[in-house]
């Protein structure tokens, strides 16, 4: 509103002047020659009056208006001018930023490959040292195995060995022959003492 008041006082001078001048010019139209001297001599006057009038408003009010106005100008220009000078800082930075990261991505690339190729070498050597493992422990297992087999046979060829040899008894053996035998063995008692 406080801006505003030097305009409006300005706008209401000039209306004055703009009502007096139809005052003066439709006065003019029924006067004689010497009054149209008088009137332009006062004419003069007045104009001279309303200009100075006008310069003493506008040196009053439009220099603080246009000094605050171009002051307020100035501000935005420098206010521009300090964002712009950042925003290029920005974009040089970003673009210093951009081309690092490409090298950036080559060495993580590189580091990448570097610690694939560890690992695999890694595991090749865990793949190798689990192979002899199982090679050990499968060694392990077939010695077992034929130890077991072994055992097995002897058991079976002792089995079939006793099944033979009873069959062998089995036929050898008559009655008259174990009536013998039973002799044998009670004589052999008897002779001990008891």
């Amino acid at each position: 509103m406080k801006r505003s008041l030097p305009i409006l006082r300005g706008i209401f001078a000039a209306v004055m002047v703009l009502g007096f001048a139809t005052v003066m010019l439709a006065a003019e139209e029924h006067a004689s020659p010497a009054e149209r001297a008088a009137r332009t001599g006062f004419r003069w006057i007045h104009f001279v009056i309303v200009a100075a009038l006008l310069i003493y408003v506008f040196r009053v009010y439009g220099r603080p208006y246009f000094r605050r106005t171009s002051d307020g100008i100035f501000e935005a220009i420098e206010k521009a001018t300090e964002a712009k000078g950042k925003a290029e800082r920005e974009l040089k930075e970003a673009a210093v930023k951009l081309a690092s990261l490409e090298e950036e991505v080559g060495r993580f690339r590189a580091q990448a490959r570097t610690e694939a190729a560890a690992e695999m070498d890694r595991l090749r050597a865990m793949m190798k040292t689990d192979v002899e493992k199982v090679g050990v422990a499968a060694s392990a297992e077939v010695d077992a195995a034929e130890r077991a087999a072994r055992v097995e046979l002897r058991v079976l060829a002792a089995k079939l060995a006793v099944d033979r040899a009873e069959s062998l008894v089995a036929r050898q053996i008559t009655p008259a022959v174990q009536e013998a035998m039973i002799d044998r063995f009670v004589q052999s008692l008897q002779g001990r003492p008891n």
